[in-house]
């Protein structure tokens, strides 16, 4: 199993970043683009390590679609991705400890365990004018393999 997993679709479009809970590295490792409006790394520091510090400046940036993050504190989830226009793609399951970015396209869930997990996106949310809802695929489950 690969610790971090682009989840794309036929067409090579990124939909997911994934970090699984057994990845590390050494320092920092930005794992999104830097045109991401998300960006996302991971750190991994020794003891007495110092990271200055800092405020961030005002800096304007405009952003179109909003992007999420989840954190999977415990349980285990079900991730259904689907295409710009609604169509079921495929699905990925997460765990305790699992990190996700979704990208791009559209996305729901289920709960396969009592899950806790925590969600962050940008502000400031403007209720359901963020997002529109759609059925859920109700076909057979294609799940990712996590080798790429």
């Amino acid at each position: 199993m690969n610790n971090i997993i682009n989840v794309k679709d036929d067409n090579e479009q990124i939909l997911a970043m994934i970090i699984r809970n057994d990845y590390s590295c050494d320092g920092i490792n930005f794992i999104t683009p830097d045109d991401y409006s998300q960006q996302m790394a991971f750190m991994h520091h020794k003891k007495g390590h110092v990271i200055l510090p800092h405020v961030h400046n005002e800096v304007k940036r405009e952003i179109y679609y909003t992007k999420e993050v989840l954190v999977i504190k415990k349980g285990k989830l079900r991730c259904d991705f689907y295409s710009d226009k609604k169509e079921y793609i495929k699905s990925v399951i997460l765990s305790d400890g699992d990190i996700i970015l979704l990208v791009s396209g559209g996305h729901g869930f289920v709960c396969l365990e009592e899950t806790s997990m925590v969600e962050i996106k940008q502000g400031p949310y403007s209720g359901e004018g963020d997002k529109t809802r759609f059925e859920e695929y109700e076909g057979d489950i294609v799940l990712e393999d996590d080798h790429e």
